[in-house]
């Protein structure tokens, strides 16, 4: 009876983590996506290796934070009810990942257990608090820091690595030696390439760092019951990572791509870097950092940020912002003339002051950064954490501890 119920919680544990796969392959590579810097089964591949190695190496440290730190007695995480946490987690990801919004995994395990905790009247508030504490700032300081990068800086960055995207693949095979031999495509610049190539490598950083996170939203409670061996679990866990970011994920990168907002390769590199500097920050410090939620508010803040340089703080103050100031100015790399000169070019913009760009000849809103998209992505990302702490609260009380 045990084995088949250890059997069980490895399929549901194997759910749990294919569906993670869908929830943060997205943020990983939904902007490199976005930017047409790779296709989505490169970023799959990518994902699957990178988040195995964040998992091997520094997601130990989380697997033993869930599985024991939140609860001051890991003893009622026996395999029947890790189980049920498992349950819940997996369902609730699944919700969002069937509505295309990506769900934070680690609030939505972290809910899970806490719900046993309650039931069981053994949470650790303030393990479960230090942790609340940094899922609220952590999103903050990645949306204030991308309108600063947005309003004062990005035109200086895409100066510095903005790349006009040719045709073609951006590698091909020269066989007119005795071996084949890399070389640049047909139309490929040496800047095109170095750009995409820092764009994917921050991506898979964004990867790695899902792997010290979130593989134990998916392992833990069966870790912690002692059913299950850390490595074991860790390979297991990322085997089925690896195939959520090849199917279901397919959808989530194409809402945190092109849903929210077409970014160009300097929005991904700097939305890349902000994420990836927090959620390792994070996952350093023993947090589960809530991966997707601090992606997508990094690409709504750096969005802002650059829609706001069209007025200066005193224009605001004076009330004379014009109210049709666009979010979708991030989407084109600065391609807002200046006032008086509808005929300039990117580079000429980028060198622009704030206050010099024109509202009138900015992108539409509704037509490159999507409103409705970016309430819905953030709506679920609290419900679906909510679902699942009531869920399991209830199944506990009623099941198992009522």
């Amino acid at each position: 009876m045990t084995d088949a119920l250890l059997v069980g919680g490895v399929l549901i544990a194997c759910f749990v983590a294919y569906n993670i796969g869908g929830a943060t392959t997205g943020p990983a590579f939904g902007p490199a996506v976005g930017a047409g810097a790779v296709t989505k089964a490169t970023a799959a591949a990518l994902m699957s290796v990178c988040f195995f190695a964040g998992a091997w190496t520094l997601g130990r440290r989380v697997v033993d934070t869930l599985g024991e730190g939140l609860l001051h007695d890991g003893g009622v995480f026996t395999l029947p009810v890790s189980i049920t946490v498992l349950f819940f987690v997996g369902a609730a990801l699944l919700v969002g990942n069937v509505s295309g919004a990506p769900a934070s995994t680690s609030m939505t395990a972290v809910g899970a257990i806490v719900g046993l905790g309650l039931a069981a009247n053994t949470v650790n508030w303030a393990v479960v608090g230090e942790i609340a504490i940094w899922w609220l700032v952590s999103p903050a300081i990645g949306f204030w820091v991308s309108v600063m990068i947005g309003r004062y800086f990005y035109p200086r960055i895409e100066r510095a690595f903005a790349i006009d995207q040719t045709e073609g693949a951006l590698l091909s095979v020269e066989r007119s030696g005795v071996l084949p031999r890399p070389a640049f495509g047909p139309n490929t610049t040496r800047r095109e390439l170095v750009g995409t190539t820092v764009v994917v490598a921050i991506g898979c950083l964004m990867a790695f760092s899902s792997g010290t996170s979130n593989v134990a939203n998916a392992i833990a409670p069966l870790v912690g019951s002692g059913e299950l061996g850390m490595n074991d679990g860790i390979l297991v866990g990322s085997l089925a990572v690896a195939v959520g970011a090849f199917t279901i994920a397919r959808r989530t990168m194409e809402t945190l791509g092109n849903d929210i907002t077409d970014l160009p390769l300097t929005a991904a590199i700097v939305v890349a870097v902000v994420s990836s500097v927090i959620v390792v920050g994070l996952s350093a410090a023993g947090i589960p950092a809530s991966f997707v939620i601090i992606a997508t508010m990094c690409i709504v803040g750096l969005g802002w940020g650059q829609a706001t340089r069209t007025f200066t703080i005193a224009d605001a103050v004076r009330g004379r912002a014009d109210p049709r100031v666009s979010v979708g100015a991030l989407t084109s790399d600065g391609d807002a003339p200046t006032v008086g000169d509808p005929g300039m070019d990117d580079g000429d913009v980028a060198s622009s002051d704030i206050g010099e760009e024109s509202p009138e000849e900015l992108p539409d809103a509704s037509e490159l950064f999507d409103p409705a998209t970016t309430v819905r992505v953030v709506a679920m990302q609290n419900l679906v954490p909510v679902v699942a702490t009531v869920g399991s609260f209830l199944a506990f009380e009623l099941f198992f501890f009522g």
